[in-house]
């Protein structure tokens, strides 16, 4: 067999995990310069002898996806010819269809969207509640200046809660009635010498943490009776909150911060290093140095790993867990300009979305580093913020004044399977 050329057979197994899928588990020889595409109609034609219909699968050798022909991945694995290669596949993730185009007056920063609902802040200094259907329900103002970040406290039938963080310094704590269709803002949460550009919710909804340019990171309750009396429909003095907890660490903005469970948190900033904070000792517990500001952190609470953006084009993956937290697990390549924002999904384990200065929204999956699976198309200037809080819904906003709403095909097939 010529390696250098690819010329050649392959012995290889075909895998699945996905049991309906399953082809007989014997050798096949194969060309060594097959594709994905080869590979899908070879699977699908074993398939085809069981009566099932065609399905678009992809391929991982060695944990990693196949992007071209096969000889050039086992060369670059350093992976023998001569040895026989397990190949698994899987069923391909629909691409997300573009759903709406949700029009702003001013750029759109900051974007979370909870059951049928989107909550969205802007550089006009207002936050605004949409359906995911596309319906304008309210806008919302009360910050003196871009709001940063967003996330929801809690939702029902008939009330939504919760909280803003903005460059006027402040976050702010709010319940909306959804018959009534009112809000009012329950608390000015004040503390902060800066800009707030990061907020989150903790798991069980009575606490939220923010990250802010001082450098800061702070935790507040969420509860409603820490308000202090007098909180009315215009927020009196008495409406003021602050912080349970303040803690000191990095250097520069912190730009990302998210709850890990119920007493840790991530925080990702500019100082080029991620920090895990152990709430119940008030204390880092782990340190992740990069060589690059960190713009945005996503921590999967399945996989355990974490996502950073940043200004190099490129996405990388992080294991904070081992003594060698600080090596690069490995790194994302797609985006031409730099990354602002990354979300892991929150029910695939292996998938995660990211937002980038050069006006594309991009579909990954973890073990694809080469490529992504999809480019989500549709914003005409900077995307500022992405959110993957909705299974169904694949939610950004951005420079160009619009939130793009994708709607996840897959999430929708296994909610028509389960009614």
């Amino acid at each position: 067999m010529d390696i250098d050329n690819g010329e050649g057979q392959v012995q290889v197994h075909l895998k699945t995990k996905q049991e309906h899928y399953a082809v007989p588990d014997v050798p096949y020889a194969i060309d060594g310069t097959v594709t994905t595409a080869e590979l899908n109609t070879f699977v699908n034609a074993l398939l085809l002898s069981k009566g099932s219909s065609a399905v678009d699968f992809d391929f991982l050798v060695f944990d990693e996806y196949l992007r071209g022909r096969l000889c050039d991945h086992l060369r670059e694995k350093a992976i023998s010819f001569e040895d026989a290669i397990e190949i698994e596949y899987v069923e391909r993730f629909p691409a997300p269809e573009p759903q709406d185009c949700l029009l702003h007056d001013d750029w759109v920063s900051a974007v979370k969207a909870s059951g049928k609902w989107i909550l969205t802040g802007c550089y006009d200094n207002t936050l605004n509640i949409w359906t995911n259907k596309g319906k304008h329900i309210l806008t919302i103002p009360g910050h003196t200046a871009p709001i940063k970040a967003v996330d929801w406290i809690s939702l029902d039938d008939d009330t939504g809660r919760f909280v803003s963080s903005s460059q006027d310094q402040t976050a702010m704590l709010w319940q909306w009635n959804v018959g009534a269709n009112t809000v009012e803002c329950v608390s000015v949460c004040k503390g902060h010498t800066r800009g707030v550009d990061s907020v989150s919710v903790s798991p069980d909804g009575q606490r939220f943490a923010t990250g802010s340019w001082d450098t800061m990171l702070k935790v507040w309750s969420a509860e409603l009776e820490d308000a202090g009396e007098g909180t009315s429909k215009r927020m009196k003095e008495s409406g003021v909150r602050t912080p349970k907890i303040t803690l000191q660490g990095h250097r520069e903005s912190i730009s990302a911060v998210q709850w890990m469970d119920a007493s840790t948190l991530l925080t990702g900033s500019w100082d080029h290093t991620l920090k895990v904070w152990d709430l119940s000792l008030e204390g880092i517990k782990a340190e992740i140095s990069t060589n690059k500001s960190i713009f945005d952190a996503s921590y999967s609470k399945l996989n355990h790993l974490i996502l950073t953006a940043s200004a190099d084009k490129n996405l990388r993956l992080y294991d904070s867990r081992t003594n060698q937290g600080s090596v690069v697990r490995n790194t994302y390549l797609g985006h031409n300009a730099w990354v602002q924002t990354v979300m892991w999904s929150t029910t695939e384990e292996f998938l995660f979305v990211s937002g980038s200065y050069d006006n594309q929204n991009k579909l990954w999956d973890c073990r694809s580093p080469k490529a992504p699976l999809y480019d989500l198309l549709g914003h005409g200037e900077k995307v500022l913020d992405i959110d993957w809080s909705n299974p169904k819904y694949i939610v950004s906003g951005g420079s160009d004044n619009t939130v793009r709403v994708f709607k996840s095909r897959k999430a929708l097939v296994e909610n028509m399977d389960t009614k």
